[in-house]
């Protein structure tokens, strides 16, 4: 079939060269323009396609694969090139796998040779395209057993490198199919790490997962502009935001990335200077995204490419700077950055005509962004952790004594209460001590005031050893301890704690003088029957502080 239908476009004429001829066949789905056709840049972009199709001296050149031409506001690239199906079985359409690219139409001659025209590209609404999509498809009218010619008129302000690419409807189909899987993998994931950002944020009220979500939701929606799913679903009825935004939204997600990763590192507590830097290039990126808005068309490109470079250079240097300073998170944070620093320097070297238009310089930041994604998330997640125990551990210096471990005066405080009320409930007695450590300053004199500082760490000790589990030990101020035991308890051998506890403290410490021991003096009293907690702490206190200095006795108990 293939073999004759090109023995008879042959016959039909000079007018269809046949080794420029592309043959579509629906067995093979996809095919990519190569040296079959040729291209002309119209340098004052007025040429119209009668003139271009006519009798002329253009000086037509043959395409390649992978050429960048250089085009500019005012300058036209025209293609052209003959196509012929080996049957009607499929539909084929004219794919330009370029999403920014300004303007594309297609020119093909009718029976009554009229030319009809077909347009689609970012200057245009996307609703208004022929089949609306993330980057321009176009259908192509061909006749089985014949040959025809098509031209193909595009402008863009920078250079155009992207294939033509020649897609049967089932193979357009499939290849749809596969990139929105791709592409609801990645933009499910920017949703989940916004809201998982977003959530956290609020309930350990960090702002740095403020600036997180604020970044990954700039990035998102600037790779949904890049890749077309923008213009298609978010704005296709407005195609000067459709253009500029793939411009305008990259350099605002790099100006939030600067304050996120500067918040990130501690860079206000590391480096002021440094930090203020950072925060003057954050606001000359969110200037210049808005100068992009009411730029030529043709500067656009020129201020983003140097503007994005400088500012993920700056990213990267700064993480650097932070790790080689011991910030724990910076080396993880630099992991993620450099591949997205490099799928972002692919699209810009697209842009300046350096590559041409293919997978990695399309999808190359889409790919950074989603390998950095996870690694900020780990990143994010290891901060949490640590507010987690950092606030945890605060709470818990609001609880206890940090020299000691012992729970505070608060704690005791309440727990004596509900001692109070449980021992009223259960009708059994209880017993509260309050214990003062009476020689530190005669330590001092003795020893010095290490020594003295060190006495009230080892008479924590000894009680705690003392005391059952179910009991309590607080350090109530510098050399006051308190003791809560738990019943029921039998009231004669209960008298006997305070002596206990006196004798526990006065056993030798190991490696210490015989004399370098602790002088207590106890007070104790059995609940219920005493009064509410405090007017029983301020009882056993009023009974040490009327003990004589050099008593001898030292147990006192509440009303015996």
């Amino acid at each position: 079939m293939r073999a004759a239908f090109i023995l008879c476009v042959a016959c039909i004429g000079p007018a269809f060269a046949a080794d420029r001829m592309l043959l579509l066949d629906p067995e093979v789905g996809r095919v990519t323009l190569g040296g079959e056709g040729q291209y002309w840049i119209d340098p004052t972009g007025s040429a119209g396609i009668d003139q271009v199709a006519g009798p002329n001296n253009i000086g037509w050149r043959p395409t390649s694969a992978g050429m960048v031409h250089r085009l500019r506001p005012g300058k036209a690239l025209w293609l052209r090139f003959t196509l012929g199906e080996t049957d009607d079985s499929q539909r084929w359409w004219l794919e330009v796998p370029y999403s920014a690219v300004d303007r594309v139409t297609v020119y093909a001659a009718d029976s009554a040779s009229r030319w009809i025209e077909r347009t689609a590209g970012d200057t245009l609404a996307v609703a208004s395209w022929p089949v609306p999509h993330r980057h321009p498809v176009l259908p192509l009218a061909l006749t089985p057993g014949s040959s025809q010619e098509f031209f193909v008129r595009i402008e863009n302000t920078v250079s155009f490198s992207a294939p033509l690419v020649f897609t049967s409807e089932r193979e357009l189909l499939r290849q749809e199919q596969r990139t929105a899987l791709f592409l609801g993998i990645y933009f499910g994931l920017v949703a989940l790490s916004v809201v998982l950002a977003a959530a956290t944020g609020v309930w350990l009220r960090d702002a740095v997962f403020g600036w997180y979500g604020l970044a990954v939701s700039l990035m998102g929606l600037s790779q949904a502009a890049v890749t077309g799913v923008a213009g298609l679903h978010l704005w296709p009825t407005n195609p000067w935001w459709n253009n500029v935004s793939v411009v305008a939204l990259p350099i605002a997600a790099v100006a939030v990335l600067l304050s996120f990763l500067s918040a990130l590192v501690s860079l206000p507590q590391r480096s002021k200077r440094l930090h203020l830097l950072f925060s003057v290039l954050s606001a000359v990126c969110l200037a210049v995204a808005a100068l992009v808005l009411v730029a030529e068309p043709g500067m656009r490109m020129r201020l983003m490419v140097p503007t994005v470079l400088i500012a993920v250079v700056s990213g990267i240097a700064v993480l650097a700077w932070a790790a080689m300073r011991g910030d724990r998170h910076a080396g993880w944070l630099l992991m993620g950055m450099l591949p997205m620093g490099i799928g972002a320097s692919l699209p810009m070297a697209r842009a300046l005509g350096l590559l041409s238009v293919g997978f990695w310089t399309t999808n190359g930041m889409l790919l950074g962004i989603a390998v950095d994604l996870p690694i900020l998330l780990m990143v994010l997640g290891l901060r949490a952790q640590d507010r987690v125990e950092n606030t945890r551990r605060i709470h818990r210096f609001q609880r206890i004594d940090p020299a000691t471990g012992l729970v505070n005066a608060q704690v005791f405080q309440a727990r004596l209460a509900r001692l109070i009320a449980r021992s009223t409930r259960l009708k059994q007695e209880s017993l509260v001590l309050l214990i003062d450590v009476v020689n530190a300053e005669q330590i001092r004199r003795d020893f010095d005031r290490r020594a003295a500082e060190e006495l009230p760490l080892r008479v924590a000790s000894r009680l705690l050893s003392f005391a059952r589990e179910i009991d309590t030990v607080a350090r109530l101020s510098e050399h006051r301890f308190g003791v809560l035991v738990e019943g029921p308890l039998v009231r004669q051998e209960a008298l006997g704690t305070g002596a206990k506890v006196i004798a526990r403290c006065l056993m030798p410490f190991e490696g210490k003088p015989l004399d370098w021991v602790p002088q207590v003096r106890v007070a104790q009293g059995f609940l219920p029957g005493a009064g509410e907690a405090q007017l029983v702490v301020d009882k056993l206190g009023a009974m040490l502080a009327m003990a004589p200095a050099d008593s001898r006795r030292a147990v006192f108990t509440l009303g015996a």
